[in-house]
This record gives C-alpha cells, structure tokens and sequence, in this order.
C-alpha cells in the first residue's frame, strides 16, 4: 500500500502555507510567528528548518527541526572541570558535533509536532523521519555531515507510536533532567491559596525569601526598555548560561527584542532593580492554558543575598495562579529548588540514531557521555 503522507520542508517561516497556524493552535511554539523569532534571532549556531505533512494537498502536520553545530560554541558549559567533562567534550567535538534535532532544543516537552485530528499519528511519525533523512542530505549537500539525528521531548504516553514507525535504528533514551512541571489545582484562585498549601517548613521559607528582596523593584519591562537594557540583559543571562554544566547553544543578542517584537502580550519580560540597577530578570510565555518559563539571568552576589533566583520562582507561580493558568512548565534546570516550590519531576524521553553504523551501535554508551549526571533530592513543600 503506497504512502498517503507526503511531507514539504521549508527553510524560512515566510514560505509557509496559509493554514499552517491552524494546527498550531495548542502550542505557540510551532507557531508562524514562533518560527519568525527563531529565523530573526536563532544561536548562531542553529539552523531550523519548518517540515509540513500532507494527506494529499491537505495540511495535517506541522513540524520543527533544529541542526545545531557546537563546534561553533566557545564553551559547552563552565562549570563543571573533571575528567568525564574533558571525555565528553572530546566526544562532542570529534563525533557529535552536528546534531539534527526534530524538536526543540531551546525548550523542555514535545515541541516537535503537531497533528490533526484526523492524522494517523504513527504514520505521521513515520513521513517525519523520512522528512528527518531528506534534512541530512541537504546538509550534506551543503558540505556537512549530520553526525547524530534526535527525536525530543516525549513523555511515557507518546512513546508507543515510536516503535511502530520504525524506529529500530535508533536508540530510545530517557534524560537524567526531567521535566519539572506544576500542576496548579483548580481550586487555587490567588498566590494565598498556594502560601496556604505549603507546610510550616517552606512557608517560612517562602516568608524569608520575600523578606529579603523586600528593597528589590521587579517590574515587567515593554519593548522599549528591553531594548534600552539590552546589553545589561545579555550580560545578566550569558553569565548564568555559562556556568550552566553543559551548553549546546547561546541566545543572540536581540532574542528577548525580537520576542517581544513580534509576540507582545504573550512574551512576559521582568526586570529586577536594586537602587535603579537591573540587577537580574525572567521571562514567561503564554502557551494556551499552559505558561512556560523561559531564559532568565542575574547578578550572583545579589542573587545569593537576596535570594533572587527562588523569588522569581515565586513570582512566575503568583502570576500564573492568579491569572488562572492550569501548568507552569519549570523545564530542565535547577531541579531541587523548583522541586521545593511545588514543581514534580515529569520524565522526559527521546530516539537518538549516529550516522556512523559502528557508533550507533554503541550509541548507549555514548549518550551516557553526552549528558551530565544529575544528583538531586525531590522535595514536597505542601502539607
């Protein structure tokens, strides 16, 4: 029985069709407008590419894809200096240095697709790997060599249809840094019902905290300030993602510019001054009932006295409580304290394949290699 999917790859948002924003409804991160900031202010070192599939002439798929080279990275991450980060290093830069990615690597969760209603899911998944294999020859069209192809970010319920839309070749992995999602009850209304829920031992550590950031102003911040602080702000966030233990990509410069450019009241900026100084921001994106957090930086030495960085957690729950959003996606990083404000741990899974035959073979290995150890202690913060 012949193929009824069909899939078109398009290299810039501009050659979309016209009903693409339809199938984007649930997740602005697959979006026409979504895809303009990644093509106005992507890392330099990422190429993304816009993959459409089709029943015929009818759109009942969108996808993204990313090509990553970290080879253009000064550092993949600072923080960590030991033996496994040199071997791992080396790893990447000899073998693992162009990554195809159908997926986000810039956010936590599927980000990768989306479908119709109508679509068959594992017949999809099947044209997009196909669309995933014409995206390699075209690179290496270009002169480059995708070295490994990545399938990311699917939680435990999204992985059956994998294997059906053979997937043999590919080694299936779970991430050592899950994803930390709050799930608000539907019964929270206002940042008190959440004070309420919270036990003696992390209330009072929720009172500590505000009590020293009372003398910080935290305001959001529109297109024109963000612009006017926009190298403070690229100051504040290369900072923290440097001393990240693994890197594999750094924002541009205009990045929160263009954000707010062309998604306006759905980008939320905040800005945290000390003594009319921005000392530290974050920033949030409406996605339908979902809010997912983004980039943030700040200055350590405040950050540590004033205790900034749980603060802002705080702060993105109170807002998201009180404007009625049910899930706030807390992403990959900083796993015990978002753990400690209520954020659970959402394991998050993924299909990696190397175009060497002989390294794929031993890809398990590899990727143990790849990712940082991560060592951390869930907490429970309600009563």
């Amino acid at each position: 029985m012949d193929q009824p999917y069909s899939f078109t790859i398009f290299a810039s948002y501009k050659e979309l069709p016209l009903d693409w924003d339809t199938l984007a409804t649930d997740n602005i991160f697959l979006s026409r407008d979504y895809f303009e900031i990644l093509e106005k202010s992507a890392p330099e070192n990422m190429t993304c590419h816009f993959i459409g599939l089709y029943e015929k002439e009818e759109l009942i798929g969108i996808a993204l894809s990313q090509f990553l080279d970290v080879n253009k990275l000064p550092s993949f991450g600072d923080r960590d200096r030991c033996f496994k980060s040199t071997v791992r290093n080396f790893i990447f830069r000899n073998f693992a240095s162009h990554v195809l990615f159908i997926g986000n690597n810039m956010l936590t969760g599927q980000n990768a697709f989306c479908l119709s209603d109508t679509a068959d899911k594992q017949q999809a998944i099947q044209v997009l790997k196909k669309a995933a294999d014409e995206l390699k020859i075209i690179f290496k069209n270009r002169g480059t060599k995708v070295h490994m192809t990545t399938f990311k970010d699917f939680d435990a319920t999204e992985l059956r249809d994998f294997p059906a839309a053979d997937f043999s070749s590919y080694y299936q992995f779970t991430t050592s840094q899950p994803n930390m999602v709050f799930e608000i009850p539907g019964e929270w209304h206002s940042e008190q019902d959440y004070i309420n829920a919270l036990s003696k031992k992390y209330r009072d550590q929720y009172k500590r905290a505000r009590k020293k950031s009372a003398d910080l102003v935290k305001r959001k911040l529109p297109l024109e300030e963000i612009i006017q602080y926009e190298d403070t702000i690229y100051e504040l966030y290369y900072h923290v993602a440097s001393n990240a233990p693994f890197n594999t990509f750094f924002l541009a410069r205009n990045h929160f510019r263009v954000f707010k450019e062309i998604l306006k009241d759905e980008f939320l900026f905040y800005g945290y001054f000390m003594e009319d100084q921005l000392i530290g921001f974050n920033t949030l994106i409406k996605n339908g009932d979902s809010m997912d957090t983004y980039f943030l930086g700040y200055d350590d030495t405040i950050q540590k006295e004033k205790m900034l960085y749980l603060n802002m957690l705080y702060d993105m729950l109170a807002y998201s409580i009180n404007k009625g959003f049910k899930t706030i996606v807390f992403a990959r990083t900083a796993l015990e304290i978002k753990s400690s404000v209520g954020a659970k741990p959402v394991p998050m899974f993924g299909f990696i394949s190397h175009s060497n035959p002989v390294l794929n073979k031993n890809i398990a290995s590899i990727f143990r290699y790849l990712e940082p150890e991560m060592v951390w202690k869930e907490r429970s913060p309600f009563k």
